[in-house]
């Protein structure tokens, strides 16, 4: 049952002609809900025994955000070659380290400092999570991992998306870069943590910088940008592949997608009330941000609609 180490490339389907996506959204310490989840999903898949992981079933896992860094748990390798997590040990990882990486402050006093900070600088350091994720990962890059990955950022240098993926790595080695740095990354709430920079020399010596913040201003559902990844591997007659040949024919494709259980009716503003909103408001209402809401729950949504339209065709 057990896969070899991932190429550089998504790798051909694991077993019949399905390509198995695991797509898992982002939403900070919502990450709690996916583990849960994914705990259950885990077990369920235990055909041959205990030792079984996600990353055996999974031809492709992607993940934004918080879902970023659940996906380099699932598939970084640890010093056997197998998942440094189960999934079963998700839950108790963010229980424990959540409130260092988000510490809270004293009540009502700790709430105005904190929007006073914000206006000033992002509202964690985010020393924590840098330590946490860096020992975790280790020196671990992108085509070292136990299935292939998706994993979106965007570069406010460039402005545009930087989508670290599996398949893209086998054209641009520019992208092979750190697993923990790409975590760091497409965890990157403005105004929650600070961008984050590193760079990359490719196999040609050509140095490469990154500016990148959260991979939800891109995807915080990541699954119509894997899709796109299999498709583009598919449509350029990988002989790995199987008979899928342009048109694509999207029920080979076997995705179990994950949100976070977000109840959006807490989240939903009205126009009315908007319209007195300044810069300060839409950046920090009521303990969150509208404006990252807006983006988050937009990007997310058009999956669906894509979805929709594709099963309807």
């Amino acid at each position: 049952m057990e896969k070899k180490a991932s190429s550089v490339k998504i790798q051909p389907p694991t077993y019949g002609k399905l390509v198995t996506i695991l797509s898992i959204d982002g939403r900070g310490v919502r990450g709690i809900i996916l583990g849960v989840i994914l705990g259950y999903l885990e077990a369920q898949l235990q055909l041959d025994g205990e030792g079984a992981r996600l990353a055996d079933y999974f031809d492709i896992i992607a993940g934004t955000s918080t879902g970023g860094l659940i996906t380099a748990m699932l598939a970084a390798p640890d010093c056997h070659n197998r998942p440094l997590f189960t999934a079963k040990g998700i839950v108790p990882f963010y229980l424990e380290n959540c409130p260092k990486i988000f510490p809270q402050g004293w009540a009502s006093l700790g709430s105005v400092l904190n929007t006073i900070k914000n206006l000033g600088g992002p509202k964690y350091n985010g020393v924590y999570l840098h330590k946490l994720i860096r020992r975790l990962l280790g020196s671990t890059r992108l085509h070292e991992t136990l299935t292939s990955l998706v994993i979106p950022t965007f570069d406010i240098k460039k402005l545009q998306p930087v989508l670290f993926s599996s398949y893209e790595v086998s054209k641009n080695s520019s992208l092979d870069a750190q697993v923990s740095d790409i975590c760091i990354s497409t965890s990157v709430a403005p105004t929650y943590l600070a961008v984050h920079y590193f760079g990359i020399v490719d196999e040609a010596g050509r140095a490469h910088e990154f500016n990148l913040i959260v991979g939800g201003m891109v995807a915080n559902n990541p699954t119509l940008i894997t899709i796109s990844e299999v498709s583009k591997q598919i449509l350029n007659e990988d002989p790995d592949f199987f008979d899928i040949k342009p048109p694509m024919n999207y029920t080979r494709l076997l995705v179990i997608s994950l949100g976070t259980g977000s109840n959006m009716s807490e989240l939903k503003f009205a126009a009315k009330k908007a319209s007195k909103w300044g810069l300060l408001s839409w950046l920090v209402k009521d303990g969150s941000s509208p404006l990252i809401n807006v983006y988050s729950q937009g990007s997310a949504d058009i999956v669906d609609y894509h979805h929709y339209k594709k099963t309807r065709i």
